[in-house]
């Protein structure tokens, strides 16, 4: 078996400078939720020219993929690649603060970094294929584009249309975020429940709000028709969420909520009520109860603001997912192949771009910059221990992510391996966020974290395709996990439709050329020269 693996470790070996080019493709694109048409025509063309068969747009999703190959009967293995970046995030590859060449700061950027998850996945399934060839190892391999995690909006979808039935195993994998979780494997305490909730407040009918002054010298709707608005009732809704935080919930367990005002388009000042305003709410929580007495009180609050501002409500889901599902057969087994691969580490290269970086901040360069976590191993059981050190003992899931949904359809492990981050002198406040951003586009500093990622995904699909008692221990432990009284059904209909057709932030084409939604404007703009130099 380890020349098989061999295989696939020096496929990788052969092709860094390759997936480095890749790896800075789609670092570039930098394209947000659901928007991500370039990456993902990027992806689909990669995998045809690979030989495998592309459903592009799968589940309806216009910017997702489900790709497969196979070499015969045997096992179905797969993982998935994340492509989608945050706006507001744009940030140039370089040792100081600035966005990408002709974008505004307010364009996307990749924070995860997801653009390192994604070519990280397909170094691993692209290794797995040569070695699968090469030795004559029988399967089928599958391959999944999921986009908008951010908002975590293609995994539970994927799943409600029957895209994982089948598969055998599944390795979901992301760049280190926060400790403990940095080159390991999570063992029991799996991410929790999500839910993100847009609330539309539409004023239809601002002429019955009172009665119009038989004397106005305009038209009465445009004088006297003076309903609040939709975003008297979106402010109504944002302050009264505001001031019920903290009723909401315990002050334990961890859940958190966070809202964002959606941009609706009506740019023009004028004396007329608004006429929609939107607000979208996303809140993480350790289980479903505690994920729905959120919602209780949200959708109340929603319901009296619309009241109050004679505006009607409409409530649109983006996403809600279940508690991930542990599974300790393939936990132990990708932290094996991650052990024999070992961590990242970072040569002169990369030791110098962040000595620079740490310069240009006006702090002394270390002759180590780079966090020691991110150089070393974790076992999955003393990392699951620190995380517990955390939480309270009741509390079974902790942050969110998407991939739980993947959890409930097959066996599946989440493995971490470290992106690079920079280690706090003593005294210091903590880097600004474009440190980690520049990090993850400067290639020295990155890819150490797709290489040992493709490897430790390429051997334990490996580990699957000619182990078969290893995937029936799994399977074995995924039923006895999610069956019963454990099983928890999807919390959203079959045909569930995700709000594609909402005003998500994008790059758009106009007579002016191609630009971010938000132009670049030097009055918007908050990096002074000195910061760009």
């Amino acid at each position: 078996m380890t020349a098989i693996k061999d295989l696939a470790r020096d496929w990788i070996d052969r092709h860094r400078d390759t997936l480095s080019a890749w790896h800075r493709t789609i670092w570039e694109y930098a394209e947000p939720a659901w928007r991500e048409y370039r990456s993902a025509e990027w992806f689909f063309d990669q995998l045809r020219r690979s030989g495998f068969s592309v459903e592009a747009g799968s589940g309806g999703l216009p910017t997702a993929f489900a790709a497969e190959w196979s070499n015969g009967p045997g096992p179905t293995v797969a993982t998935y690649a994340e492509y989608d970046a945050v706006p507001g995030n744009c940030q140039a590859a370089a040792t100081t603060r600035g966005p990408r060449t002709g974008l505004s700061e307010f364009a996307p950027g990749h924070t995860d970094p997801h653009s390192a998850l994604g070519i990280g996945a397909l170094a691993g399934i692209l290794a797995t294929q040569h070695a699968m060839q090469a030795a004559n190892v029988t399967g089928t391999l599958r391959f999944f584009g999921e986009p908008a995690e951010k908002v975590q909006g293609s995994k539970l979808v994927h799943g409600l249309r029957g895209y994982y039935d089948g598969i055998d195993a599944m390795i979901s994998y992301h760049p280190f975020y926060m400790l403990p979780l940095c080159n390991t494997t999570r063992w029991d305490t799996h991410c929790g429940a999500y839910s993100s909730r847009i609330y539309s407040f539409i004023c239809d009918t601002p002429e019955t709000w009172g009665a119009a002054a038989s004397d106005s010298p305009i038209a009465a709707s445009h004088s006297a028709a003076r309903a609040p608005g939709a975003n008297v009732a979106l402010f109504t809704m944002y302050s009264l969420s505001k001031a019920t935080l903290e009723s909401m919930l315990a002050h334990t367990g961890g859940w958190s909520l966070n809202e964002a005002i959606l941009t609706a388009g009506q740019a023009t000042a004028d004396n007329l009520p608004a006429h929609l305003a939107q607000i979208n709410y996303a809140w993480r929580a350790p289980d479903v109860r505690m994920a729905d007495s959120i919602l209780d009180v949200l959708d109340r609050n929603a319901d009296h603001a619309g009241a109050t501002a004679h505006c009607r409500v409409v409530k649109r889901w983006v996403s809600r997912t279940r508690p991930g599902v542990a599974n300790h057969v393939l936990a132990e087994l990708t932290y094996r192949n991650l052990a024999a691969v070992g961590a990242p580490s970072y040569g002169p290269e990369a030791i110098k771009l962040a000595q620079e970086i740490q310069k240009n901040l006006g702090l002394t360069p270390m002759a180590r910059p780079f966090l020691p976590a991110c150089e070393q191993l974790l076992e999955p059981k003393v990392a699951e221990a620190r995380l517990r050190e955390q939480m309270p003992a009741w509390q079974t899931n902790w942050t969110s992510d998407d991939y739980v949904e993947m959890t409930w359809y097959t066996p599946t492990v989440r493995l971490y391996i470290a992106r690079p981050v920079l280690t706090v002198p003593p005294g210091y406040a903590g880097y600004p966020a474009w440190v980690a951003n520049a990090l993850g586009g400067l290639a020295p500093c990155i890819d150490p974290t797709i290489h040992v990622a493709g490897k430790t995904i390429a051997t334990t699909l490996l580990d699957l395709l000619t182990q078969p008692a290893t995937v029936a221990a799994a399977r074995a432990e995924f039923a006895e996990r999610t069956g019963g009284t454990r099983f928890i059904a999807p919390l959203l209909p079959r045909d569930f439709a995700p709000p594609l057709d909402y005003r998500w932030p994008e790059y758009v084409t106009t007579p002016r050329g191609t630009d971010w939604w938000i132009p670049a404007s030097a009055d918007l703009e908050t990096i002074t020269r000195n910061e760009r130099s």
